[in-house]
């Protein structure tokens, strides 16, 4: 099975990273009930106030309508407003193989 995976690096200060810490639940919240298509998502925190969301959706067309409604709901606006730059964005395909 693959699935298509949303990479998003961005940046917030310092000083709100408790704050979008505690806005995620919401955001991912508002993902399960309006996203068709929404399998999971990770936020890693790397140095210097970057984070990178790894997003995984069931397909392209998921993930492209998702990008077409922005923050549409306020769990995941509070999160979106937490961010002060996208540093990137990048699609992938994920490949699962036995070992």
């Amino acid at each position: 099975m693959t699935t298509t995976v949303e990479l998003t690096r961005f940046r917030v200060p310092p000083e709100r990273a408790d704050q979008l810490l505690a806005a995620r639940p919401g955001m991912i919240a508002d993902f399960r009930a309006d996203r068709a298509g929404f399998l999971g998502a990770r936020l890693v925190r790397l140095p210097d106030g970057e984070w990178l969301d790894v997003v995984e959706w069931r397909s392209p067309d998921d993930f492209t309508a998702s990008r077409a409604k922005g923050a549409n709901l306020p769990g995941i606006r509070a999160f979106f407003d937490l961010i002060a730059e996208v540093v990137s964005t990048e699609e992938g395909t994920t490949h699962e193989s036995e070992i």
